[in-house]
C-alpha cells in the first residue's frame, strides 16, 4: 500500500489535549470488521462485547519522566533533553535526544536543576539529533535515577501543544504500569479505571501481561510512498510463561483475544509460533504491520484514534479492513471523537 492512502483530514480542535474527567468515560466507537458496522458507546461499556474466559492482553509499560530542560555551558542556552534509553548503568550513559541539535555538540556540558545539581557532557552523536550523554553524579545508580527523574518531566506529547502538568503524572500511566522503560504511554490501556478493571474479573474475563517499551518510533514521519520501503524503530518486549499460558489457553478454547493496544498486537504478532500460539519472547521487535496482513492470534484490537499517516492507523486498517477502518475515521470525525493519546477509543471485534 502507499502511504497517500492513509490521508485524511484532522480538524486541529479533535486533538485531545488533556484526558476525560474519568478513564473509562471516554467516547467508545465499536467497529464490526466483518460487516463494516459501527456503534457509537462509552468506553465502561466494553463488557458488553466480553464474555467469562476472554481474555485481554494489557501492556504494562511504565513510563518514565524522560523530558528535561538544561543549560549549555557558556551560553546558558536552555536545551530539551529527551531521555531514549539507559545504555550503560556504571557509566551513566544515556541514548537522548536533544533540541534544538544544531547548538550541541562532542564535549559540550549541560547543567541540570535549579543549582546545576546534574552535569552531563556530550560524548557522541548518534542522529541528526540524537546525541550520547555521560552523566557526572557521585552516589549509588538509584541515588542518580531518583534525581534525575526528580529533574524530569511526563513526556506528554508535542501535539498536545503544552507542558505537562502534575495530573499527567498519573494520567499519562496505565493502573497497571509496572516495568520502566516507555517514553510514550500504550494510549488503549489509560481508559481502564479500577471500577472497570474489577469488573473484569467478577465476570471472569481474564487478564494477561506482556511488555513493550513504547519508543517515538510511532511518532516519527514515513518518508516513503511506498511502505514496504519503511523500517520501524526497534522497541524492547518481554513475554514470560503466564502470559503465553493464559492466551493459549484462550485460544485453543476459541474464546476472544483482546489485544489492548497496537503494541500489545505487534509483540504477539512477533512472537506468534507457526501453530499459532504465543511463545515466549524477550528482546526486541521492529516488525511493521500494514495492510494487507494476516493476524495470527488476536482476534479483537482496542486502540486510539491516529494522527493521519501513522503506523498506528496502518495497523488498525490491517486488523479491521482498510475500508472499514477509514469510513470508521471519517464517521469519528463527523461525531466529534477526540484523536490521540489522551483521545477517544477504537474497539475492532
Amino acid at each position: 500500500m502507499k502511504l497517500s492512502q492513509f490521508k485524511f483530514d484532522l480538524p486541529d480542535n479533535l486533538v485531545a489535549k488533556k484526558p476525560a474527567h474519568f478513564r473509562d468515560e471516554a467516547k467508545l466507537m465499536v467497529l464490526h470488521k466483518e460487516t463494516g458496522e459501527v456503534e457509537h458507546r462509552i468506553f465502561k461499556d466494553i463488557l458488553d462485547y466480553f464474555q467469562k474466559d476472554d481474555t485481554f492482553v494489557f501492556n504494562n509499560t511504565r513510563v518514565f519522566p524522560a523530558r528535561l530542560y538544561g543549560n549549555k555551558e557558556k551560553t546558558g542556552a536552555r536545551i530539551e533533553v529527551f531521555l531514549l534509553r539507559e545504555l550503560n548503568e556504571q557509566q551513566r550513559l544515556w541514548d537522548v535526544l536533544v533540541d534544538p541539535a544544531r547548538k550541541i555538540r562532542i564535549g559540550n556540558k549541560l547543567y541540570f536543576g535549579k543549582d546545576d545539581s546534574m552535569v552531563a557532557e556530550v560524548i557522541d552523536n548518534t542522529t541528526s539529533r540524537g546525541r550520547t550523554l555521560r552523566f557526572l553524579f557521585d552516589g549509588s545508580h538509584d541515588e542518580f535515577k531518583k534525581q534525575l527523574f526528580d529533574l524530569g518531566e511526563t513526556p506528554i506529547p508535542k501535539y498536545m501543544e503544552r507542558e505537562a502538568i502534575p495530573e499527567d503524572a498519573e494520567r499519562y500511566q496505565t493502573l497497571f504500569a509496572e516495568v520502566e522503560g516507555a517514553v510514550v504511554a500504550p494510549a488503549a490501556g489509560l481508559h481502564f479505571s479500577r471500577e472497570l478493571l474489577k469488573r473484569i474479573e467478577i465476570k471472569d474475563v481474564r487478564k494477561a501481561f506482556l511488555t513493550v517499551h513504547n519508543g517515538l518510533g510511532n511518532y516519527r514521519d514515513i518518508e516513503v510512498e511506498d511502505l514496504t520501503k519503511h523500517k520501524m524503530d526497534s522497541e524492547q518486549m518481554a513475554i514470560d510463561a503466564e502470559c503465553c499460558q493464559i492466551v493459549n489457553k484462550a485460544y485453543d478454547m476459541g474464546r476472544q483475544i483482546c489485544a489492548v493496544g497496537t503494541s500489545v498486537l505487534r509483540a504477539m504478532e512477533t512472537a506468534a509460533s507457526t501453530d499459532k500460539h504465543l511463545k515466549e519472547y524477550e528482546g526486541w521487535t521492529n516488525r511493521f504491520i500494514f495492510p494487507p496482513y494476516e493476524f495470527q492470534i488476536a482476534t479483537s484490537l482496542i486502540s486510539n484514534f491516529s494522527h493521519p499517516y501513522s503506523t498506528l492507523l496502518m495497523m488498525q486498517a490491517a486488523f479491521g479492513g482498510y475500508e472499514n477502518v477509514m469510513e470508521a475515521y471519517k464517521k469519528a470525525i463527523k461525531h466529534k471523537y477526540h484523536f490521540g493519546g489522551y483521545g477517544d477509543a477504537l474497539l475492532i471485534i
